[in-house]
């Protein structure tokens, strides 16, 4: 991977990360545009990183209240939702400890996968809207049981193609949950499975280990890092005017697009 590819990727990742059209299908659309091939998925997990700290950088006030509150020890609303993001988190920790092997194999199956599930996102999306359009917009605030199927569409987004923001946006809003409160709490929930596996990685050496090298590792961080607070500001003000629709017609065209390419 050359430099200028890795900041192209990262700057792809950065971008697609919140909105709801699947980072991980775009990264492997970008890789065999641009002929990578490798099993290492060092790079992903750099960009991936990248993209949580630009998520703190913009719910960094919500992220300090809800810590104030923790350190009250005592059930407060901010415990509450801690406890909501923690419960959302045992699904995504469940496929990362059992399954990761078989995770890391998906990744390999090429554009023919990311192909049916930016269709399956797609449908997602317009299903969720759809649904929310007809309740005039109205929901309440995220209950554990939202969370939990929440967390669920986490763990299952980790096949590339399939929109962790979309799967878990449109899981929120089928269950009920408020726009505002969804775009929130699914943005807040990936925190600590994507720093943690960071962290493992590095711990563990897979970085130092890399095959992809240092510059594009770290070009690539940056990159996703500073198109990824954009997108997430523009995420947020998209959820709220209800346009998923335009990003559900964009993962169909570009998941034909992938099918069609794939078997002619």
């Amino acid at each position: 991977m050359s430099w200028i590819e890795a900041i192209i990727l990262g700057i792809v990742q950065g971008l697609t990360e919140f909105l709801p059209v699947s980072s991980s299908g775009h990264l492997a659309i970008g890789k065999a545009l641009f002929g990578i091939e490798t099993a290492d998925l060092s790079f992903e997990v750099a960009v991936h990183a990248a993209t949580v700290l630009a998520t703190i950088v913009v719910f960094w006030k919500d992220i300090v209240k809800l810590l104030q509150g923790l350190f009250q020890f005592k059930m407060n609303p901010e415990t509450r939702y801690l406890l909501l993001i923690l419960l959302s988190m045992v699904p995504v920790f469940v496929v990362g400890m059992f399954f990761k092997d078989q995770v890391e194999s998906i990744f390999g199956s090429g554009l023919l996968v990311v192909g049916f599930a930016l269709i399956v996102t797609a449908f997602l999306l317009f299903l969720s809207e759809t649904l929310a359009a007809r309740r005039g917009g109205e929901g309440g605030p995220v209950t554990w049981k939202s969370a939990l199927w929440m967390g669920l569409a986490q763990a299952v987004a980790v096949i590339p193609g399939l929109s962790r923001s979309g799967s878990t946006i449109a899981t929120g809003l089928l269950c009920g949950v408020k726009k505002e409160e969804v775009t929130r709490f699914s943005f807040l929930m990936v925190l600590v499975p994507i720093l943690g596996e960071a962290f493992l990685d590095v711990v563990g050496g897979d970085f130092a280990a890399s095959s992809i090298g240092v510059l594009p590792l770290v070009l690539g961080f940056v990159a996703a890092f500073f198109s990824g607070l954009f997108a997430c500001r523009f995420m947020i003000a998209i959820v709220k005017q209800a346009k998923l629709r335009w990003f559900a017609l964009y993962c169909a065209i570009v998941g034909l697009a992938c099918i069609i390419s794939t078997l002619f």
